[in-house]
């Protein structure tokens, strides 16, 4: 699956990222290096609470206006926060190109923050907050990541608490914006059916005259917390079980032999390791995952389950043997070649997805300031061996370093 990046700086600093596919919808990202991590102590859930007033009112349109922009003509505008980052997507026909574009400028450019609608987002984050309470299953990936990263800002939950959003202000807004939304902590990326000379064109007309701020700021992890075991009376019907590691971020050597790692302990195909070894062999989890969150500086693996309580340490322990074999014994030389198809077809079937490219697009630039076609990632899965898989299974998954949450049923 080959596929054409063109990459391109405008005179302002922002750097873009152009793909032509064929189709009759396009996409529109923008990343931007601006997450929960880079809240200061007293405003825990502002980035997210920023990405949600984005869309409240620029100096050209009301919120209603913005909201129907796309919706009128069958496209879409939303946005998401994460610890690091800030994602505004729009998909939408190709014949709306334009029009999409120019909503994203207003959006990122010239968001006016009006103080009434802040105090309204503020009553919807806070059910937003109630709504993942109400979800043990889901609240423990948040709860996890701080016990895991405990004592560093990475470790907050992204939305904040009811507290800390009531305390929000529109300076605290302005405050983290004039930090991070930077030209060189924002990127830009297209995919769609259009000429590149279109796409320059297009995007230097509308973005050539955002004047960005000056910043230095830099975040570095400094979590003190030690590997332990926590037991919470939070659950209702079942018991949730997580169990992960530090691992080292994004740019780390590693990287890429932990997500394969990652694949074939407990990744999205029914046939992972804990897939078959607990859930199909033993039947005790209907939910079981291993998942790979990498950041800049540092990262982290997990192993999600839920189950019947009287099983929760039976399931633990099973956890523990699987993670054990991949310490201990080499793949054959099959097991890592199905391993690496696998893992090369779902990385593929995403890329398919015209949005999944964009959003990847967009990260890459933000944390590289380069795109990899499929073919260059795939070389390198390719050339990882069965000793560097092991190698890395002993380096980081080791017992005395597992850090352990579990929400008992009340």
């Amino acid at each position: 699956m080959t596929t054409t990046q063109r990459i391109f700086t405008l005179e302002n600093g922002l750097q873009c990222s152009f793909q032509a596919q064929r189709s009759s919808v396009a996409h529109v990202v923008v990343a931007i290096r601006a997450g929960s991590r880079d809240e200061l102590d007293h405003q825990q859930g502002l980035a997210h609470f920023l990405e949600h007033n984005l869309f409240k009112g620029t100096s050209k349109r009301k919120a209603y206006h913005i909201l129907s922009r796309l919706d009128d003509v069958g496209g879409e505008l939303n946005a998401y926060t994460t610890k690091e980052e800030t994602i505004i997507h729009a998909s939408f026909l190709k014949t709306d190109f334009r029009r999409a574009l120019e909503l994203i400028y207003d959006v990122l450019a010239n968001s006016t923050f009006p103080e009434k609608e802040l105090e309204k987002e503020k009553e919807v984050i806070k059910d937003e907050i109630s709504s993942y309470k109400d979800a043990p299953g889901e609240s423990i990936f948040d709860d996890f990541e701080d016990h895991i990263f405990r004592g560093d800002p990475l470790g907050r939950n992204i939305l904040g608490t009811p507290e800390s959003v009531d305390k929000l202000r529109r300076d605290d807004i302005l405050e983290l914006q004039s930090r991070t939304y930077t030209a060189d902590r924002i990127k830009l990326a297209v995919v769609g059916p259009f000429g590149s000379e279109r796409v320059e064109r297009t995007v230097a007309e509308l973005f050539a005259g955002f004047q960005f701020a000056d910043s230095d700021w830099q975040n570095t992890f400094k979590g003190d917390g030690q590997p332990d075991r926590v037991v919470e009376n939070l659950a209702q019907f079942q018991d949730h079980y997580m169990v992960g590691w530090r691992t080292c971020g994004i740019h780390g050597h590693d990287r890429r032999s932990l997500s394969l790692l990652n694949n074939i302990l407990g990744g999205p195909a029914m046939n992972s390791r804990l897939g078959l070894n607990i859930r199909e062999k033993h039947g005790i989890a209907y939910n079981i995952e291993s998942y790979l969150n990498l950041y800049s500086d540092v990262g982290m693996m997990g192993i999600y389950l839920g189950c019947d309580p009287q099983q929760t340490e039976k399931a633990a322990d099973l956890v523990a043997k699987e993670v054990t074999k991949l310490r201990e014994t080499k793949l054959g030389t099959l097991q890592m070649s199905k391993a690496k198809k696998q893992f090369l077809g779902q990385m593929a079937m995403s890329e398919d997805n015209g949005l999944n490219s964009a959003v990847g697009a967009a990260r890459a630039l933000l944390h590289f300031g380069r795109v990899n076609d499929f073919e260059t990632v795939a070389a390198k899965i390719q050339a990882i061996t069965t000793e560097q898989l092991q190698d890395v299974a002993n380096a980081y998954l080791e017992r005395d370093k597992a850090f352990e949450l579990i929400y008992k049923k009340q």
